[in-house]
């Protein structure tokens, strides 16, 4: 027999003295899974409610803010970024203070970068100098990759290490860069065992460097030295050769693999294909390259896109990666952000093996993939969520600290108003680099107000950051989203869907304590662990990074109830946003 419900009762908020209390109100809230109308109570940088406005008791002394026809996400998180990175002489111009600042004004709350030991440098003394670069300057919290640049058993050692002592989770290798950063097939066998044994990620940049090394003596012996040898050294199929090999060696050594800024349709396809053959591999690709092609660049200008792998040149390349991240072939976007202003791009004027690689990308990542995603019809916004902030938060063990609204999270928090537009220009980014790839771009979609741990840090256009107020993020290893499904620990009828971040249930209720105070507020059921199958699928069981399978012809219980047009467009006018059951609409991001 039901029983009745307990009485709802109301959450008085204190008036204890905090210097951080924001409150939201009417705002729509829309994390990877589902959207829903409800306010948020913030305190200290910690989400303490989420929840209807008859349940919550606001006194004065706390900022107000209204999120009216506005939606409320989880703060960006941007996996690949490279501030004051050393290249070929050159330094990248944003360092972590202006990278960071650019980052938070474009909506991205988090930011993971790139520890790169020179050959023959320890990991841990290039780790305490990547820190000692980073925590005074960072505006955003932040966490670290650390490369593996060359291999030994010292290496493997302090790889340990850093798991261990360093909160560090994640590995990358590099199979292009000969001579500098490549390791052989017989060096990352040894790189993913050792990952495998960590309980950490593995990450690659996948280019066959040796067919690029040789490529590029061909070119140079032809006289062909301007940019355009850039790309004619790395074309496509070289890039979704090393994908292909890459997936096999990680799973034949049973470990995770992510596959960093993916720029082809072919080689995103071949990810599609392993997850779907049952690899645990998942794929990112970058703001560069879903958001601009190099069809129609001049030639002299094509020096300062310079960034390997290459931004493509078919037109036809951006949209295809976009219905990639729909279809969930890959996962994340990241920026690649590392920035050169034009003197230093200009060093290769006449060698392209001169021009410092890396472009801009973390101010501007959010709102091109709104752009060519959820304004396309390609995306919903809860694909949005999932391919700027959740699925990095879950592969790099950040979640549900970060990437979702909730209560117990971080304060990492974008209202994002989807009916406002902006124009992309070097006049205005907050880059400290002297050009933008993007220039021109009109983008729907802007972070009116930013919050990094409850700090407001972006509201009517101005941004207001602090120098050091970031935190370095600890990635602990064995992220349950990957480690579940190669342990086979997960059960079809399982899902982590951030309700285990709440202390604990109890009668249908969720208990909560704000300060000295126990409360209770209703809980809502979370959405049911039903799976899907791939769109167009033929009844086969992938890995997801959830660590659940597809299964063809169950219904859609991550159907989102949100209507974009409906719930926020209610002039009639609907330009702005043109969802149209898209192939990654409806919530089908199967997280």
């Amino acid at each position: 027999m039901a029983t009745s419900p307990k009485p709802v009762k109301k959450v008085p908020i204190h008036l204890q003295s905090s210097q951080n209390r924001v409150y939201i109100k009417n705002g729509h809230i829309v994390n990877h899974d589902k959207s829903f109308k409800a306010d948020i109570y913030i305190e200290d940088g910690i989400i303490k409610f989420v929840g209807p406005a008859t349940d919550i008791n606001v006194p004065g002394g706390v900022r107000i803010v209204d999120a009216a026809n506005k939606l409320v996400i989880p703060g960006g998180i941007d996996p690949h970024t490279h501030m004051q990175l050393k290249f070929g002489g050159c330094v990248a111009v944003d360092d972590f203070y202006h990278g960071t600042k650019a980052a938070v004004a474009g909506g991205t709350t988090t930011i993971i970068d790139f520890v790169l030991p020179e050959k023959g440098e320890s990991l841990v003394e290039a780790y305490d100098k990547w820190r000692a670069w980073a925590d005074p300057k960072v505006c955003c919290d932040y966490a670290f990759h650390v490369g593996i640049t060359w291999w030994s058993k010292s290496v493997s050692e302090e790889m340990k290490i850093m798991c261990e002592e360093l909160g560090v989770n994640s590995f990358k290798m590099f199979m292009a860069y000969k001579g500098l950063y490549q390791l052989n097939d017989s060096e990352l066998l040894e790189a993913f065992e050792r990952i495998r044994s960590l309980n950490a990620v593995a990450q690659v940049h996948a280019e066959n460097g040796d067919i690029i090394a040789k490529n590029v003596q061909k070119l140079l012996s032809a006289g062909v030295t301007g940019p355009e040898g850039h790309e004619l050294s790395r074309q496509e199929e070289v890039e979704a050769e090393a994908v292909n090999r890459a997936c096999i060696l990680a799973h034949q050594m049973k470990t995770p693999l992510y596959v960093t800024r993916i720029t082809s349709k072919s080689s995103a396809e071949i990810i599609g294909r392993a997850r779907r053959s049952g690899y645990v591999v998942f794929g990112e690709t970058l703001a560069s390259s879903i958001g601009r092609s190099m069809n129609g660049v001049r030639q002299q200008e094509r020096l300062y896109y310079i960034t390997s792998p290459p931004i493509r040149e078919s037109a036809e390349t951006p949209r295809q990666l976009m219905k990639s991240l729909a279809y969930d072939d890959l996962q994340t976007t990241g920026s690649d952000n590392c920035t050169f202003n034009k003197e230093h791009k200009e060093l290769g004027k006449s060698d392209f093996t001169k021009i410092p690689n890396g472009v801009n990308g973390v101010e501007d990542r959010m709102s091109i993939v709104w752009e060519k995603g959820v304004h396309a019809g390609l995306l919903d916004p809860c694909r949005f969520v999932a391919v700027t902030s959740t699925n990095a938060a879950k592969i790099f063990n950040l979640f549900p600290q970060k990437g979702r609204i909730a209560v117990g999270s971080d304060a990492d928090i974008v209202i994002w108003n989807p009916n406002a537009t902006r124009t992309i220009s070097k006049e205005t980014h907050h880059h400290a680099c002297d050009f933008n790839i993007f220039e021109g771009m009109v983008c729907h979609g802007v972070p009116e107000m930013v919050l990094v741990r409850g700090r407001i840090c972006v509201e009517d256009g101005t941004v207001r950051v602090a120098e050091g107020y970031g935190r370095f993020v600890n990635t602990p290893t064995r992220p349950p989203y990957l480690y579940d499904v190669l342990e086979g620990k997960v059960q079809a009828n399982e899902e982590h869907n951030g309700e285990e971040h709440d202390e604990h249930l109890n009668g249908g209720l969720k208990k909560l304590d704000l300060g000295a105070l126990e409360i209770e507020i209703p809980y809502q059921e979370p959405i049911s662990r039903t799976l899907l199958s791939m769109p167009g699928g033929g009844g086969s069981v992938a890995s997801t990074p959830s660590g659940r399978g597809r299964v063809e012809g169950t219904r859609n219980m991550q159907e989102s109830t949100f209507s974009v047009s409906e719930e926020l467009d209610k002039s009639g006018n609907r330009s702005c946003i043109r969802v149209r059951n898209p192939p990654g609409g409806k919530s089908s991001g199967f997280w």
